[in-house]
This record gives structure tokens, C-alpha cells and sequence, in this order.
């Protein structure tokens, strides 16, 4: 299990399929918030909960799913 610990702000979140999703801003509660400054995050806030987290490598966050499946299930912070 991946602890909250290891993430940190600037690292890159990739998905299982190693594309890119966006960077970490911050961690809120048991949620990653994506920095808006990222052209896949359209240029707004999303929030990627911890559970989809498979590991931490490399500096980089993994996650258990694909780009397109993160994305599309993703959460818009308003």
C-alpha cells in the first residue's frame, strides 16, 4: 500500500499505461490534487483519489488505471 508520505508536490502522475496525467499539486484528505498549470489537466484542478495509487517510482505516482480511464473519471475542483 502506498503511503500519503510519498507523494509530493511536482511529482508526475502517470497512468498504467505510462502516459501522463498531470503533476501533484498538494494532497487533500485521501485525494490528489493535479496542478491546473498542465495542459491535460485543461488547465483546471482535478482530484485523483489516493485508492487509484498502484505505486510510487522513479519520482513518479502510477496509477491502476490508463490515461483515458483517469480522465474520464477524474473530479473537477471547483
Amino acid at each position: 500500500m502506498v503511503q500519503p508520505s510519498d507523494i509530493h508536490p511536482h511529482m508526475e502522475v502517470v497512468g498504467s499505461d505510462g502516459d501522463h496525467v498531470g503533476k501533484v499539486d498538494h494532497l487533500v484528505g485521501d485525494e490528489i490534487e493535479l496542478s491546473k498549470l498542465d495542459l491535460t489537466a485543461g488547465l483546471k484542478h482535478h482530484m485523483v483519489p489516493l485508492s487509484w495509487v498502484d505505486r510510487v517510482e522513479d519520482d513518479k505516482v502510477w496509477l491502476n488505471r490508463t490515461k483515458d480511464a483517469a480522465t474520464a473519471a477524474w473530479k473537477m475542483r471547483i
